[in-house]
């Protein structure tokens, strides 16, 4: 039996990473099939467009964009903000397709606060001045993802709970801190002088709401959903109250098909560009 889904004002998502080997895919259309948001945001790094490789596009991925799909079919509005490593679609910016749509930022009222929407790595000073060098952090943190896939299996032989290298890294190196830190102070700063009263970003994979006051220029609540590779989680708002939604990693749903990490000959000879097409179709469908 079908649990009851929950009913939500709005769903917010980042950092998914399809099309890579440490997306949380699976765990994501479980999420995705719990919910119903009468708004989904998708806030930017859905698919990843710079680590994509045609020869990984499992089951569980296309059953995520599937996912999304059904939900715009059945009324929830679903809002694609681009982020950088799915920055190919900034051209699709202002397309519409039903309750589908593309934009580069968005902005709500909620509860009567201003509410702004966007990616974030706008603030990103490595993003802004050396593009190649953020691309090689990509590949570096993919392959820390991979690392850890592996370590994570031998502990789960040895009957140990899951850890995340990353995670790990980026809450203990001082250098991270600090850029996760400055990345919200510059983001706040920013969104107080334009007027808004909440921040809503992703792109640093570090899931948070909290109140940030900046001196001689004025307070916001920033909040960040995370991601679904490390963190496994959502930004949720519901008659007027942000929360957090953590993924239980120990939940293990009965009678689940298996994944299958052959794409299957139909997407083996397609780039980026051509599964983008083939999820257009089906939101047309």
């Amino acid at each position: 039996m079908n649990k009851k889904k929950r009913k939500l004002e709005l769903a917010t998502i980042s950092d998914v990473h399809l099309g890579t080997y440490g997306s949380q895919a699976k765990e994501l259309n479980r999420y995705l099939q719990s919910i119903k948001p009468e708004t989904l945001i998708l806030n930017g790094d859905i698919i990843d467009f710079w680590q994509f490789s045609k020869r990984f596009w499992p089951k569980s991925h296309m059953k995520v964009v599937k996912s999304i799909i059904n939900m715009a079919a059945k009324g929830t509005r679903v809002v694609y903000i681009t982020g950088n490593h799915d920055e190919t679609l900034r051209k699709f910016a202002g397309v519409r397709m039903g309750n589908f749509e593309i934009v580069n930022k968005l902005e709500l009222g909620l509860n009567g606060e201003k509410t702004w929407f966007f990616h974030g790595d706008v603030f990103d000073v490595i993003m802004q001045n050396s593009r190649w060098l953020a691309k090689l952090g990509a590949i570096g943190y993919d392959s820390l993802v991979m690392l850890n896939v592996f370590i994570n299996f031998l502990s789960r032989l040895f009957g140990r709970g899951r850890i995340s290298l990353a995670k790990r890294i980026k809450e203990n190196v001082k250098s991270a801190v600090k850029y996760i830190g400055e990345f919200e102070n510059t983001a706040a700063s920013l969104a107080i002088q334009k007027g808004f009263q909440v921040i809503v970003c992703g792109h640093i994979h570090h899931p948070e709401i909290k109140a940030i006051t900046i001196a001689k220029v004025g307070h916001i609540t920033y909040l960040n959903s995370g991601d679904w590779i490390e963190n496994l989680t959502a930004l949720e708002y519901n008659k007027g109250v942000w929360e957090i939604y953590r993924y239980p990693r120990d939940e293990k749903p009965d009678n689940e098909e298996p994944d299958n990490e052959d794409p299957g000959a139909d997407l083996m000879d397609m780039d980026s560009k051509d599964i983008f097409k083939k999820i257009v179709k089906e939101f047309k469908q």
